[in-house]
């Protein structure tokens, strides 16, 4: 368990001591934040803040991941890097360079318009493809793939996508899982729109996949002692666990520069790259449903968009919310920022806590 430790202070150091100068680096060159003229008056102070901090997040824990796994082989306690975790590093840094044209648009043609619609799909869609595809492959020593084609909750059910045969099952996964981390990277990005609320949110479901990670370890089905109805199947626990304490280490250095008033922002660059990571977890800890409990926050906020955009349609013009997404609507209601992203921690560190009772009340009832 070392390693997490190890993989946490690296990566909080290098964001803690990076970030800035990243940000001084940023301002150099112009690259800052663009505001939409139609959000909240307040927000028009963050123009010009440097954007794209997401890119130094993404550097910080994959540095951290190989350097962590370097110092534990010179040790003799890693065997090295595992698919999983090369896997969940390919589909954040994949979605990442999405987030990164995106905000390079925006800063390099003066806009707060990065790729269009159709476009970030298009990379998202390819980055999930990718992803999807090869974590059906790279079984283990006892055939363990880093994905599998059930559908999993806190395990794998028996609904399986391979129902009608594995190649089929194969298509369907792919589908299946490209939604998933689509969903996410776009709700986490429509969540990054105060000062740190984002990145706080995140560093609580960062910290439950570590502790899920930890707990799928010590009740692995390679262990003889473990019995056979309450083991996991998943192929390496411990390093999805080490990513995640990395995350929650780069997050929280970069949370120091990025509270309100924001030194930095992470722009599209983080956003994308973060819920990819968080729906990459759950695909490769086989807890693709939990994921909808863990990440509660980014679900409620992306509701409101959905709610608000079906009830203007239907209504012929009629509102739900001053203003969506619904961080926006408490700061017309008069929240102070640091309020709205204080009270939105807290729901979702009460979404995480559930998810992980959830988690562990599953194991406890088979046991």
């Amino acid at each position: 368990m070392i390693a997490l430790l190890i993989a946490a202070a690296l990566a909080l150091i290098l964001t803690l001591l990076g970030t800035p100068v990243l940000a001084r680096f940023l301002v150099r060159k112009n690259y800052g934040q663009f505001i939409r003229d139609d959000g909240p008056t307040s927000h028009h102070t963050k123009r010009g803040t440097p954007t794209m901090g997401g890119v130094w997040i993404i550097g910080s824990v994959v540095i951290a991941y190989f350097a962590t796994h370097g110092i534990m082989l010179l040790s003799g306690e890693s065997n090295g890097p595992t698919a999983s975790g090369l896997l969940l590093l390919l589909v954040t840094v994949g979605m990442g360079v999405v987030g990164f044209f995106d905000d390079y648009i925006k800063v390099s043609r003066q806009r707060s318009l990065g790729l269009t619609g159709p476009g970030k799909i298009v990379g998202q869609t390819l980055v999930g493809v990718t992803f999807a595809i090869l974590a059906l492959n790279f079984p283990d020593e006892n055939g363990r793939t880093p994905a599998s084609t059930a559908i999993s909750f806190v395990r794998d059910t028996a609904i399986d996508l391979a129902f009608a045969g594995p190649l089929i099952g194969a298509i369907l996964f792919i589908l299946w899982s490209t939604f998933i981390l689509t969903a996410t990277s776009n709700a986490v990005n429509v969540a990054d729109g105060l000062d740190g609320l984002a990145t706080g949110a995140s560093i609580f479901v960062f910290g439950a996949y570590m502790l899920m990670g930890i707990w799928q370890f010590n009740q692995r089905c390679t262990d003889p002692s473990v019995p056979a109805n309450i083991c996991y199947e998943v192929r390496d626990p411990l390093d999805l666990a080490l990513i995640a304490a990395a995350l929650c280490g780069s997050l929280v250095g970069f949370l120091w520069w990025n509270t309100s008033p924001a030194k930095i922002i992470m722009g599209d660059t983080g956003s994308l790259a973060l819920g990819g990571a968080i729906a990459g977890f759950a695909i490769l800890s086989r807890t693709q449903l939990l994921l909808v409990i863990l990440a509660g926050l980014f679900v409620m906020i992306t509701l409101s968009v959905i709610i608000q955009v079906t009830y203007f349609k239907l209504s012929g013009g009629k509102r739900v919310f001053r203003m969506t997404p619904l961080h926006h609507h408490f700061e017309l209601k008069g929240w102070e920022q640091v309020t709205v992203v204080a009270r939105f921690w807290i729901i979702a560190g009460l979404f995480v806590a559930v998810g992980l009772v959830i988690f562990y009340a599953e194991w406890v009832v088979l046991l």
